[in-house]
């Protein structure tokens, strides 16, 4: 915006889904709520979060578009989200299908891949248990072998009675082995032979070796299911890096184990309920336990009562939980709603090489996240959401979607907003035109769904509810990293499923805030650093009120792209940060106090050496910023001023001029040279910071000279530098002078540089005549170069004197002009005599340039008498 660039940016909230609903149930602490009285409290919920954060954004200092925010709760935005719904059916990305799901009995939803957290401590009972062969493969038939059972490994042994088949690796090695300790002939992978030896603590005797295609038509029993018959099949998901290289499968709790059932025709019966419970279907001794406790138990027991069960051991692995609840999910089959993610992989992968990604490392983790996702499921079993408008026949169970139901619903959507699919009699969301455009039976043979969207396609489609028509990218999405599988992903998916094109140009993926140990923070843990208390103190006498600017320096600070530590190490560091440049900023104002630019500023070429030099690097440090503001490294921005302040400005400029700005004539040429060049360093600093610190940019705005009232800094564009401001010669005379200023002081350690009179020798030449257009006179108290070296008189000369009193401190030096790019070229020699000055303390400037000690300089006679 600083740089006159029109920025729109609306701000949005995500409003619907199941941390709401439970908040909003929890307050209530009822159940047997219908979808109305559910979702008018998420609504009311939802409604009171957005306010606080809201005004908290822009206590931030967020700038946006506060009146103009989207909400997915509204209906103009659900209705958008429809068509896009819409479009991709009709282009065949999303279907219904009964198969496996990951599902939390905690909240009785199915979930996304997106909605999963890995533990990584997990701790299952592992099995080793066997299936005796009841028909021998034809191709090992002849060996002669008789009673021999297959060896499966599981870590969820409750999915045991739903068992359809036993997989291996066609073209591995596998060996029937002999137990040395009771006999028992066992079918194993044959890599596998000596670490399942060494678990069963006995040897294992290799009586004959196939490849695993010699085992196909073999047919094991069901160790707990009478009269099951089990198939022997091929699969290419069975590894041997754990395990016996047999592996058990159940199409109903697993996804690998679903395509085996595609392909060979399984069942994919479902014997888990919605709780995570058995079913009748599972029998009597089963029935009601819930599978990932008791149910587990139960099914051990019955394997060891059966003389099946092996080995039992612990086994410590990574295993999906709901993110919301931190309970283990189960995977089970049930009718859902997909997007078919496989056909869009390759698109979305081609439309995400145009988007700049910050940084680049995170390209690979978005690439992977889809490769990993081969269907996604929408469809979730809640009421606070965006319904699917779909109706399904009540003798067939077909649903019924197409383009003139979604059409009409999304209309009234749009005039009621979503409530309406609960509130309106069917024949309203399905009237007769429809139907005819449906060719569809009479409007009672239908139902309405009770699914709603999943999250995730409700955010995913903002860029159709937000952004404009005509140029519908955004030129950025910023968001978390947790997000690369979240809505960075949903955007694009859905984006290039109706336009083949990603919705953004470019994507900031930021790190996390972490505590200054480190850790992550969760509310559960009560460890997070509230913003709230960061601006305004807390209760605590050790959380000061820091105010919003020292938030926003803490994060322009850190490198956002990692973990971000925050606590009072790093805020106190903020604020010292903050002060010591609120000092610099009062310096400048302090000393423009009466000063007018737009009437009383001098002419760069007027001005003093010094004073030009200044500007020829403020130019410079302007160009390092603007720099790391396009980059979008605030932290080096930071690290560009701090630096500019703490050498150019305090050290060199600042206590050079003082002598000038205090003592001077006013309205003299010396003193408003400088004047007009600190009026430039303001402006400068000032606009620099405001992108980081705007609360303290707009109030230096408000106290600095040379605008009219009620202007606002973000509207009057970015930082002026000149090109102006560079003169040839210029810089080489400064820093000449600023070389031998630096062997003066050198000769004098902690001795006071006022004292002294100086004597330069410089030889005839280039460095000379430098030197000469800072001091026109051979011998000066108030010339340019004595305010350089800010002692109490210059001697310029080519040769030092001959009678230098005793006590001279002598040095010397060389400096290399380089000028008309090396064209000119000159290494000058020149010489150094200090000689303490005989001259008194003027009792006004304190430079010892009086006669006497009663008496004041010349230079402040005359200014006083000018001033009466």
């Amino acid at each position: 915006m600083l740089r006159g660039r029109q920025v729109h940016y609306i701000p949005g909230w995500d409003c619907h889904g199941l941390p709401i609903e439970l908040k909003a149930l929890g307050e209530l602490g009822t159940s047997g709520l219908g979808p109305l009285e559910i979702r008018q409290k998420a609504r009311e919920f939802a409604e009171g979060a957005i306010a606080r954060q809201k005004s908290a954004f822009q206590r931030w200092g967020v700038m946006a578009d506060w009146d103009q925010c989207y909400y997915t709760y509204d209906g103009v935005y659900e209705a958008a989200q429809l068509k896009v719904f819409q479009e991709m059916h009709s282009k065949g990305f999303i279907y219904q299908d009964y198969k496996p799901v990951f599902w939390s009995p905690s909240t009785r939803t199915a979930l996304a891949e997106a909605e999963l957290e890995y533990n990584p401590e997990h701790v299952s009972r592992s099995i080793y248990t066997t299936f005796p062969l009841s028909t021998l493969p034809p191709g090992i038939a002849s060996e002669g072998l008789e009673s021999v059972s297959v060896l499966v490994w599981t870590t969820q042994p409750w999915t045991i009675p739903a068992n359809q088949a036993v997989c291996y690796m066609p073209n591995a090695k596998y060996s029937v082995v002999k137990r040395a300790d009771t006999s028992q002939l066992l079918l194993v992978a044959s890599e596998c032979s000596a670490s399942v030896a060494a678990l069963l603590e006995t040897e294992l005797e290799s009586v004959g070796t196939f490849t695993g295609s010699q085992l196909e038509g073999g047919i094991c029993k069901h160790p707990t299911i009478p009269d099951k018959e089990v198939p022997l099949l091929p699969a290419n998901h069975v590894t041997m890096a754990k395990g016996t290289g047999l592996v058990h499968t159940a199409p109903a709790h697993g996804m690998d184990d679903y395509s085996v059932a595609s392909q060979f025709k399984l069942s994919v019966e479902c014997m888990v309920d919605e709780d995570g419970k058995f079913t009748e279907l599972a029998g009597p001794e089963l029935q009601n336990l819930a599978v990932m406790t008791e149910g587990t138990d139960k099914v051990i027991t019955m394997l060891k009562e059966c003389g099946s069960l092996v080995k039992e051991e612990q086994c410590v692995h990574s295993y999906p939980y709901d993110w919301r609840t931190k309970q283990p999910v189960v995977i089970r089959p049930s009718k859902q709603w997909f997007i078919n993610t496989a056909s869009l992989k390759d698109k979305a992968k081609e439309a995400l090489q145009k988007v700049r990604v910050l940084p680049e490392s995170a390209r690979g983790s978005l690439l992977s996240m889809l490769d990993r996702r081969t269907y996604w499921c929408i469809s979730r079993q809640r009421s606070w959401g965006v319904p699917i408008p779909v109706f399904y026949h009540r003798e067939t169970g077909e649903p019924l979607i197409n383009k003139h139901t979604v059409t009409h619903i999304a209309q009234l959507f749009k005039e009621k907003g979503s409530d309406c699919w609960w509130e309106l009699p069917v024949e309203d969301l399905l009237p007769n035109e429809v139907l005819k455009k449906s060719k569809a039976g009479p409007v009672t043979d239908y139902v309405r769904g009770e699914d709603v969207l999943d999250i995730w396609f409700d955010s995913g489609a903002s860029w159709a509810a937000v952004l404009e028509e005509s140029d519908s990218r955004a030129d950025v999405y910023v968001e978390g990293k947790d997000q690369i599988g979240g809505w960075f992903q949903s955007s694009l998916l859905t984006s290039v499923a109706v336009r083949n094109k990603a919705p953004y140009k470019a994507l900031v993926v930021h790190g996390f805030a972490v505590t200054e140990k480190g850790d992550k923070m969760s509310k559960s843990l009560g460890n997070v650093v509230d913003p709230d208390q960061v601006i305004n103190g807390g209760e605590d006498p050790s959380l000061p009120a820091y105010g919003a600017d020292v938030l926003r320096w803490w994060v322009a600070e850190s490198n956002v792209f990692s973990e971000v530590q925050i606590g009072p190490t790093a805020l106190n560091s903020a604020r010292d940060s903050i002060n010591k440049l609120r000092n610099t900023l009062k310096f400048l104002l302090g000393n423009l106090q009466g000063f007018d630019p737009r009437v009383q500023a001098v002419d760069p070429k007027e001005m003093h050496y010094i004073d030009q030099y200044m500007l020829h690097l403020l130019r410079e440090y302007s160009i390092k910023v603007t720099d790391a503001y396009t980059e979008f490294d605030a932290g080096r921005a930071i690290r560009v001023l701090q630096g500019f302040i703490a050498r150019e400005l305090s050290s060199f400029y600042f206590s050079i001029i003082k002598d000038r700005l205090y003592c001077d004539p006013e309205d003299s040429l010396a003193r408003r040279s400088c004047q007009t060049v600190l009026e430039e360093i303001l402006d400068g600093v000032t606009r620099s910071i405001a992108p980081i610190l705007p609360h303290l940019a707009e109030e230096v705005y408000l106290h600095a000279p040379g605008h009219g009232e009620g202007e606002t800094l973000f509207k009057s564009g970015w930082i002026k530098s000149s090109s102006v401001w560079r003169r040839p010669g210029l810089e080489e005379a400064v820093e000449g002078a600023c070389a031998i200023r630096d062997s003066f002081l050198s000769s004098i350690p902690g001795k006071n540089a006022a004292q002294y009179d100086l004597n330069i020798a410089v030889e005839p030449g280039l460095l000379f005549e430098l030197m000469e257009s800072l001091q026109e006179h051979p011998s000066s108290t108030s010339s340019q170069l004595a305010e350089l070296m800010m002692v109490a008189r210059v001697n310029l000369c080519s040769v030092l004197p001959r009678d230098l009193p005793s006590d001279a401190l002598l040095s010397s030096g060389t400096f290399l002009i380089n000028l008309e790019g090396g064209v000119i070229r000159e290494d000058s020699a020149y010489k150094i005599a200090a000689v303490p000055t005989s001259a008194a303390r003027c009792p006004r400037c304190r430079r010892y340039t009086a006669d006497s000690a009663d008496c004041l300089c010349p230079r402040c006679q005359s200014t006083v008498s000018q001033a009466h």
